[in-house]
């Protein structure tokens, strides 16, 4: 009987370490659980930076602008830098703690009004206000390809330059920029969008430009502005500073040009291209789950041309979206030994841009071209 008891008690202990040994176990778990989410939630994150957005008065001064209701109220308008580039950043309206995408719409007048625009549809118009307090309009007042230019007009018909100015006191230019060639870039709630606002750094001169008066005349024949067009040669920048051309390739191995095609005076947002016979065929950053997003040119019926840059030796270099920064994708050649190239567009008086991949949107797909989905737009872009 004396056996039979310590028996039972030795068996009582023996479970009494095992659970205790699971509870350690569970605990010890539990706070490796916690540990991995503190550290996980330790990861420093960049803080948003937030440009304020001013109309330049002619004498200096800065005009607030802001977002009005129908009511009047005001609501603050501001360029949003998320990310370690300043080269291309959204305009939002802040209404009410949300974050409102800014738009030029579609207009018949004159000049296209400028709105933020809410997941209703309401819009609030972008005004600038002066010392007295009176409200000018801000408007789309010229169109230059890609870029539409903003300002703020007076009752007398004087433009006024809108500008984002960041904390430390750099200064990007306002404007609109256009991805297609239409009036109307989408539909947003409902609402016709012209152009979509951003702030980029700026181009000397781009927006010296005077509005053509309508005078009366006899003859109905318009007198056009002549632009000749300027074609950009597109090259990976090899280490060592040779360039390499960058062509389009079929599925046969049939080469193709790609170019930077400038269409007015504006070279700040430029189309990249695809010469592929008669047609100039668009360059995306294609949606993929690879590594770095392939980049190609898309036919009229679907058909993908492959970008790649060429050696000496006509090797060829994968050309591929690498990383993001906020707006912009990085576009690099890619050697035999991993190693990065820049690409850039070059001009044949020798300005420089760089290539990048622009997103418009906060969503991984784009758009669709002829069925294939677009991560990012393919531009030549001030550097």
């Amino acid at each position: 009987m004396k056996t039979s008891n310590q028996s039972f008690i030795k068996t009582i202990c023996l479970n009494l370490f095992i659970l205790g040994f699971l509870f350690t176990a569970c605990n010890n778990s539990s706070s490796k659980d916690k540990t991995s989410k503190t550290e996980a939630e330790e990861i420093v994150k960049a803080n948003d930076i937030y440009w304020n957005v001013k109309a330049i008065h002619p004498d200096g001064q800065s005009l607030d602008v802001k977002a009005f209701d129908e009511e009047g109220k005001s609501f603050d308008i501001k360029a949003i830098q998320n990310s370690d580039q300043d080269s291309f950043l959204d305009i939002k309206a802040i209404v009410d703690g949300e974050q409102l995408p800014v738009k030029i719409l579609e207009s018949n007048t004159k000049f296209a009004p400028i709105a933020a625009i809410n997941n209703e549809g309401t819009k609030y118009y972008i005004k600038a206000i002066t010392a007295e307090g009176e409200k000018l309009d801000v408007k789309g007042v010229a169109r230059f390809e890609n870029i539409v230019i903003m300002k703020a007009i007076t009752k007398n018909g004087d433009f006024y330059g809108v500008k984002a100015i960041s904390p430390d006191g750099k200064l990007n230019d306002i404007k609109g920029i256009k991805i297609n060639k239409n009036e109307r870039e989408m539909y947003l709630k409902g609402v016709g969008v012209h152009a979509h606002v951003v702030a980029m750094h700026a181009v000397a001169n781009e927006d010296d430009f005077k509005i053509p008066v309508k005078k009366k005349t006899k003859t109905k024949k318009k007198k056009k502005r002549d632009f000749k067009r300027i074609i950009w040669n597109i090259k990976a920048v090899t280490l060592d500073g040779k360039n390499l051309d960058v062509k389009a390739f079929d599925a046969e191995g049939n080469i193709f040009d790609v170019k930077a095609t400038q269409d007015s005076k504006q070279h700040s947002f430029m189309n990249i291209k695809a010469f592929v016979g008669k047609y100039e065929l668009p360059v995306k950053i294609m949606e993929s789950t690879d590594k770095y997003a392939p980049i190609s040119a898309i036919g009229k019926n679907g058909t993908i041309y492959e970008i790649k840059a060429l050696t000496e030796d006509n090797v060829k270099l994968d050309i591929k979206g690498i990383s993001r920064s906020g707006n912009i994708i990085h576009v690099k050649a890619i050697n035999e030994n991993g190693e990065f190239y820049a690409v850039k567009a070059f001009a044949p008086d020798g300005k420089l841009n760089q290539v990048k991949g622009i997103k418009i949107f906060d969503r991984k797909v784009e758009m669709k071209v002829q069925g294939h989905p677009i991560y990012a737009h393919l531009k030549a872009v001030n550097q």
